[in-house]
């Protein structure tokens, strides 16, 4: 009987996620009396290794948080440089910086659905197996990531810590030849991206619920926003970049090592999910087909469907980034923006004092960047707060209204839907710069 129930959890290295972190759960005579997510990590201090550097070298620096959002990274620090330096960036800039998203988005994504999540629902420890028994599928994911790469290489000179993207513009411009390449590269995707649609259509995900808040970026222009905007919530929220404090409200609980956050409520979400529900009307029309087939609709409060709200923004950046390079293709690239470290079109880029603020939607959530510069340019103080560390607090509370509905099940069985709710949010835990080590005395 559940009510009589004893059980002890301790998953040390949660698997198919990128970085340290374990459960712990302690269940006495039915009673849930710990119920956690551990962070593991060793604190980055990539705040600390900004300080006294130039604005112009923040994107390359913090490009390093992460090996999978680099260029999430980068572009959260060129737009935090250009608000501290007062650089309004051009037309043509933002949509080779939405290009880039496109491309970031769909590599990290693809490796979620596919070799992460997919496993969980297969009843496999990890892809490897999948090898064997899904040979083709392993394979796809494969083709359609170095796909991913290439196009990457291409606009920015490589996807993990790109180079040609800074404050101010591109140090360089795609040329004709460049810009048909990747439409060719995209185009080949087409039926890898169709037969992901009918593995997507396969995969069935745990019945649970937890209706919370989510936070993402919001706009009222007709695109679904990933770079532009203010930060809304579906609480109705809404805040400036400049106020992004208002709306994460970090604090330290003295069971963690992770800093926590909420908005309205105990917690919030942040991700795939979030963008969905916040942003559904302006998906790429195909998303929304594909949203509709899926019968997927907003506002969905289950944390283990982020997986499918992961397989939607697929399609919605693939067609997205079509879009975009068809248009250049079109109407062509103005080369005159084309620049230099710290000169655009116009000459130097100026120099000055000031606090600059980047919010950009990366895979796993809104990233928030915050430089304060002297009249140099040089940082004195910045702030980075990542979307799994906006998600760590929303976890546990999934995690401690789950644990309850399973507990008659296997100790088995509630391990691996304690990591697959884990995995469904598809954390990046080493890109975390707000771990801490504190002791606690009465």
């Amino acid at each position: 009987m559940a009510e009589n129930k004893d059980l002890d959890i301790k998953v040390e290295y949660i698997t198919r996620v990128e970085g340290h972190g374990d459960i712990v759960v302690n269940v006495k005579n039915g009673k849930v009396e710990k119920c956690e997510m551990h962070v593991v990590e060793s604190p980055r201090l990539f705040e600390g290794m900004l300080r006294g550097r130039s604005v112009f070298e923040a994107q390359h620096i913090t490009s390093r948080i992460c090996g999978i959002c680099s260029c999430g990274h980068s572009l959260a620090s060129i737009e935090a440089a250009e608000d501290a330096l007062g650089v309004t960036p051009s037309a043509q800039t933002i949509k080779l910086r939405k290009l880039l998203l496109d491309y970031e988005f769909l590599d990290s994504h693809i490796l979620h659905v596919y070799l992460l999540a997919a496993p969980d629902i297969l009843g496999v420890p990890s892809f490897v197996p999948l090898i064997k028994t899904h040979n083709a599928v392993v394979r796809r994911a494969l083709r359609m990531k170095k796909a991913c790469n290439d196009v990457c290489d291409i606009l920015v000179g490589r996807h993990v810590h790109p180079i040609s993207a800074i404050a101010g513009g591109f140090t360089k411009l795609p040329t004709p030849k460049a810009i048909d390449d990747q439409i060719s590269m995209l185009e080949a995707m087409g039926e890898d991206m169709a037969e992901t649609l009918k593995l997507a259509a396969t995969l069935k995900f745990p019945d649970f619920h937890r209706e919370t808040e989510y936070v993402a970026l919001v706009s009222d222009d007709g695109e679904y926003p990933l770079l532009t905007g203010d930060i809304g919530s579906t609480d109705g929220k809404r805040f400036k970049k400049k106020d992004y404090r208002k709306a994460t409200n970090e604090f330290v609980d003295p069971r963690s090592s992770a800093k926590f956050t909420k908005l309205s409520r105990e917690s919030y979400f942040v991700g795939a999910l979030a963008r969905f529900n916040l942003n559904y009307d302006k998906l790429h029309p195909e998303a929304k087909k594909v949203a509709v087939a899926l019968g997927f609709k907003p506002v969905c409060h289950n944390p283990y469907l982020n997986t499918v709200a992961q397989v939607i923004e697929i399609v919605h950046c693939y067609h997205h980034a079509l879009g975009i390079l068809r248009d250049l293709k079109k109407n062509g690239v103005d080369y005159s923006q084309e620049i230099v470290v710290g000169v655009n079109e116009k000459g130097a880029i100026p120099v000055r004092a000031g606090n600059g603020v980047g919010a950009v939607e990366v895979p796993r959530g809104i990233l928030f960047h915050n430089y304060e510069t002297d009249a140099k340019g040089i940082i004195k103080q910045a702030n980075c707060i990542i979307p799994t560390n906006q998600n760590i607090n929303n976890i546990e509370y999934d995690m401690t209204k789950l644990l309850p509905e399973i507990i008659t099940k296997s100790k088995a069985e509630i391990t691996l839907a304690l990591e697959m709710l884990v995995r469904a949010y598809d954390p990046c835990i080493s890109c975390s710069a707000h771990y801490l080590n504190v002791t606690f005395t009465d």
